[in-house]
């Protein structure tokens, strides 16, 4: 919960500080390319940091990666709060996004790993629903300290980001590690300990701990028979190239699909139309905030219901109807500013859509983003898969909250435009790409681009175990019977 907190609150404390005037003052009213590299910074770091999260998450586990991501972030925060000059803060902001992509990449995998395969969807789903809690602890902040008139105006919400990670710190090791990884290890009694105490209830005879154990044993061996553990594997076969397209397009989907324009420049979009008061626009950062976790929330409980591809299908449309119809409305609200005449229904109209943008993107880029990934990718290759997805992700968000602030600034409302064409091609690629993983473990979806041979084997190999199980209790049985049968006739003859 606390990844998704420190991204949320990131990406909302940058928003909102752009309208307290301490930090203004104190950075020089940033505009253009300088306001934007200080947004993209987060993103730069991210970046810099993902060649090397496989090797730290496949090595030390999910549980030390998620500690050290954070305890870099926190490093991060303190820097960014205590920043004596423009610099300073670009630099600190570089170092939180350095660690935060680890913390992602090894909290998905780990919820995924270790969850009931009934509640995965679910709890993968609320896993990035955290990020729209973050965004409203950081937009109360920023509205409570707006009109101090000193800098601790920005410098208290720049330091109170060290809160999560501190949050991660102090819990993240009374987690249990994924037994998935546990098993790659040979650490086997440890993971079949945890699948018994968390999917057993204890009960270490269950049937389904067993078939669910065999199945991880099987088919992690077959994946780490068939991997080379290199960057190389995932573009090794047709079906690793599907999945690597997939993954990378989807990380782009997900930033260049007119989110950054709300996240991280709604300042800009609600002055293009008039609203220039900073409470004003400090109460209506709150309230996007607050129904964005609505949004996520209620849409997230829908994940075991609703099929994949339809729920990706419905995003994307969605969203490209919201965004011609903002694009509409924002050219009459702008056009009609600038000839001093503004009109109301225009303006209403523009943040309706602004609000309206928030279910559209929930039913898809939010609430199955790590539920989709983890269920693409194969074990062997998941943390260079959720990598990959985070670096498509980072270089998406680097570039739209760099190039954002020109754009709007030379374009004006002709600038959404591009995000209309762009979000016309998502359409057409989901629905030509994006397989269908509804309603199957992590096992079974291993195979799924690859010679059902590979999953045959796996699911002949659980069935044995079961068998054997079943065997060996009828056995037992028979044997307690022969002894009733012998004291019987030991007693009456």
């Amino acid at each position: 919960m606390g990844i998704e907190l420190t991204s949320g609150f990131d990406s909302q404390m940058i928003n909102a500080l752009q309208i307290v005037p301490a930090w203004k003052n104190y950075f020089n009213n940033p505009k253009g390319a300088l306001k934007g590299i200080i947004a993209a910074a987060y993103s730069l770091g991210a970046i810099l940091s993902l060649p090397l999260i496989p090797i730290v998450n496949d090595k030390f586990g999910r549980r030390w990666s998620i500690f050290g991501g954070s305890v870099i972030m926190v490093i991060g925060a303190i820097i960014q709060g205590f920043s004596t000059h423009v610099g300073m803060y670009i630099i600190a902001r570089m170092i939180l996004g350095f660690g935060i992509p680890t913390c992602i990449v090894s909290g998905s995998s780990l919820i995924g790993e270790l969850a009931y395969p009934k509640e995965r969807p679910v709890l993968t789903s609320l896993f990035n629903v955290a990020y729209f809690i973050g965004q409203i602890i950081a937009a109360a902040i920023c509205f409570r300290t707006n009109n101090i008139t000193t800098d601790w105006a920005w410098r208290i919400p720049s330091l109170l980001q060290v809160c999560p990670s501190l949050l991660q710190i102090c819990f993240v090791f009374l987690l249990p590690e994924s037994p998935r990884w546990l098993i790659s290890k040979d650490r086997l009694q440890e993971a079949q300990d945890i699948l018994t105490k968390y999917h057993g209830e204890g009960d270490r005879g269950l049937e389904f701990v067993a078939a669910e154990f065999a199945q991880m044993q099987t088919t992690i061996r077959l994946e780490m028979e068939a991997s080379k553990r290199s960057w190389m594997d995932i573009v090794k076969t047709s079906g690793m190239r599907r999945r690597l397209l997939i993954t990378c397009m989807l990380g782009l989907f997900t930033q260049w699909s007119g989110n950054t324009l709300i996240s991280y420049y709604l300042v800009d979009l609600l002055e293009m139309i008039g609203y220039k008061d900073s409470t004003y626009t400090q109460k209506i950062n709150v309230s996007i905030a607050c129904w964005s976790l609505f949004c996520g929330v209620t849409v997230s409980l829908l994940v075991t219901r609703i099929r994949r591809r339809v729920m990706y299908l419905t995003c994307t449309i969605s969203l490209l109807l919201c965004y011609i119809a903002w694009t509409i409305s924002t050219e009459r609200a702008q056009t009609a500013q600038d000839s001093g005449h503004p009109n109301r229904a225009a303006n209403i109209a523009t943040l309706f859509f602004i609000y309206a943008y928030s279910p559209c993107y929930n039913i898809g880029y939010n609430a199955l983003t790590y539920t989709y990934m983890v269920e693409v990718w194969p074990y062997a290759e998941r943390s260079r898969g959720i990598s990959i997805f985070q670096l498509f992700g980072r270089l998406a968000g680097f570039f739209t909250t760099f190039v954002n602030p020109i754009g709007l600034d030379k374009a004006g409302w002709r600038y959404l435009i591009s995000y209309c064409c762009w979000l016309a091609f998502e359409v057409c690629f989901v629905y030509f790409m994006f397989p269908e993983t509804f309603g199957r473990t992590l096992e079974e979806l291993a195979f799924i681009f690859e010679d059902k041979k590979l999953a045959d084997e796996a699911v002949a190999a659980v069935e044995k175990i079961v068998q054997q199980r079943e065997e060996h209790l009828e056995q037992g049985v028979m044997q307690k019977q022969d002894v009733s049968k012998a004291a019987e006739k030991t007693l009456y003859g």
